[in-house]
């Protein structure tokens, strides 16, 4: 929602300000300078970055104006879920999990947290760590090395994203130079025609330098550190979950190992204590 309407404010403001000091909007109209900016730009994305890149920018690209996709609540979620799983291996071992780790499609546990249930990535992520506590593994921070080097995968491939976006939009500026050049060079073409000829023309080529620096730091720049920002989202929550499972692994209760879980989130994603605690005591009976 706030992307669009940081759209919808900068439009406001370059071109109403433009049109209120006597400026001809027309003049702003030059869809070859566009074609030019914009679909080098595309194609230097294209031509810079693998095919996964792409297709994580196109697919995450939404994330703009919809925001990250996790809030406090699936924090909550998350840290319900986590108390649930540890209770009943508190209670009736880890080998009690075996059976929800090895079909979470078919799980109960899993079943009570919908939103959590529907996201397989981190539904993945956590049953493979489960599934090493059935099969024995109990060295905790032989299991934070592997954790942390698969988190840190996961953010390499999620900041080449947003990397990619910022250098488009770092580029843009340059190719704003090259329309105008274009245009400067095609105006040279015409130099015998009328001053108000040659006017619009070296007009129209400067428009090339006003979109591409507009583009860059008004559109592009702000869509690629959005998207950082989102994906920093998504790293606190596998950093929940590492943080939970660590500490469970040490012998911990369920309730501090779901704080530990708790204390690791930023101030505006972190619920209350007793908002956490209200939530876990609500939970359906096993």
């Amino acid at each position: 929602m706030f992307g669009i309407i940081g759209i919808v404010i900068t439009a406001i403001s370059v071109i109403g300000g433009y049109a209120f000091n006597g400026g001809h909007l027309v003049v702003l109209f030059q869809p070859f300078e566009w074609l030019i900016i914009v679909g080098a730009a595309v194609g230097s994305l294209l031509l810079g970055n693998p095919k996964g890149i792409i297709l994580g920018i196109t697919h995450n690209l939404p994330l703009v104006f919809k925001g990250p996709h996790h809030n406090q609540a699936s924090f909550i979620e998350l840290l319900s879920m986590l108390y649930a799983v540890f209770k009943l291996a508190k209670t009736k071992g880890d080998l009690a999990l075996e059976s929800h780790v090895e079909k979470p499609d078919e799980s109960p546990l899993f079943a009570k947290f919908p939103n959590f249930n529907a996201d397989h990535h981190t539904r993945t992520f956590l049953c493979d760590y489960l599934r090493l506590l059935t099969l024995g593994t109990s060295n905790a921070h032989e299991l934070e090395a592997i954790i942390d080097g698969e988190i840190e995968a996961h953010h390499k491939q999620y900041h080449e994203m947003s990397h990619a976006v910022v250098l488009m939009a770092d580029a843009m500026p340059a190719l704003g130079i090259v329309a105008a050049v274009l245009g400067v060079i095609h105006t040279m073409g015409s130099i015998t025609e009328p001053p108000e000829v040659l006017g619009h023309l070296i007009g129209a080529a400067l428009v090339g330098t006003f979109t591409g620096v507009l583009l860059s730091y008004a559109i592009f720049a702000p869509i690629g550190r959005n998207l950082q920002l989102c994906f920093d989202t998504d790293g606190y929550y596998f950093m929940a979950i590492k943080a939970g499972l660590l500490a469970h692994m040490q012998g911990y209760a369920p309730q501090v190992s779901i704080e530990f879980a708790r204390k690791i989130l930023p101030d505006e994603l972190r619920p209350t204590f007793q908002e956490l605690e209200e939530t876990i005591n609500n939970l359906p009976p096993d």
